[in-house]
């Protein structure tokens, strides 16, 4: 297989918290892999280690056990080629939404770049996320949707190759949330960028991802199923509503999440192809 197809690795992973309580086993025999250029959304219920496998592959957190390889180096800790965008915008308040974004961007290319180049990078990425009109807002300006926009604009003007999402549009209302999920999928087709998602939203992990990865409950949390998604590019909302195979990917989740998951105690093992 060759590095497009294994682009992200996960290899027996197992992570162990020391708590005041004793040890922690959050997940154990995580094996996955990521093709280059697809979105893969991790699912699952509350404490079933979905944000502590993304921080893995982030380099956040070290695995206790296990192997992690992004385009076949070890993930050793955090880098510009995985960029994070948190359900928390962690935007720095005093700073214009341009400043933000261009702060990631001197971090990254200002060894190499002139600053002219650099605010055409910052200038790109707000253009991308459609908030060039907004760049000189600080963030008590913006609503929530923009200023999550402004996230996911300082995350890709690094031109990362592993775009890394918990639960981005979680805090949103319904409305803005359906809106931002809509940019996402132009943004990625756009960049073709890899992607992978942690998420509550059944219906969002199915109108965004190619595969959908479905933890089990924890503590010791595994993947129980995954779920291809056959869904032609571009998709459309609307349209989406009215296919039938949409439809079945949904009750596929929702059965796994909430009868065999539950049924099972936490202990499922099957692919859905």
């Amino acid at each position: 297989m060759d590095i497009d197809n294994k682009f992200i690795e996960i290899q027996d992973a197992e992570m162990v918290f020391s708590t005041r309580g004793g040890s922690f086993h959050a997940l154990t025999g995580i094996n996955l892999t990521v093709r280059k250029g697809e979105f893969v959304t991790l699912i699952g219920h509350s404490g079933c280690g979905k944000s502590t496998l993304l921080n893995l592959i982030a380099g956040l957190l070290k695995a206790t056990s296990g192997a992690l390889l992004c385009a076949h180096r070890e993930i050793a800790g955090p880098s510009p080629e995985r960029a994070v965008v948190f359900q928390n915008h962690s935007l720095l308040p005093w700073l214009t939404c341009f400043e933000n974004v261009y702060l990631a961007v001197e971090r990254v290319f200002g060894a190499a770049e002139s600053a002219a180049v650099l605010r055409e990078r910052t200038r790109g990425a707000l253009n991308l996320v459609g908030l060039a009109h907004a760049a000189d807002k600080r963030p008590h300006e913006m609503s929530g949707g923009m200023k999550q926009r402004v996230g996911i604009a300082r995350a890709l003007s690094m031109e990362p190759k592993v775009l890394l999402m918990d639960e981005p549009f979680g805090a949103l209302d319904a409305l803005t949330r359906a809106h931002l999920q809509d940019e996402l999928l132009k943004i990625v087709a756009k960049t073709q960028s890899t992607v992978v998602m942690v998420t509550h939203d059944v219906d969002e992990a199915v109108l965004l991802s190619d595969r959908i990865v479905m933890m089990t409950n924890g503590p010791a949390a595994t993947i129980g199923e995954v779920v291809h998604v056959r869904l032609d590019r571009p998709r459309d909302r609307v349209a989406l509503a009215q296919e039938g195979l949409y439809g079945e990917y949904r009750r596929t989740v929702l059965e796994f999440l909430y009868q065999r998951e539950v049924r099972q105690g936490g202990r499922t093992g099957a692919l859905v192809k």
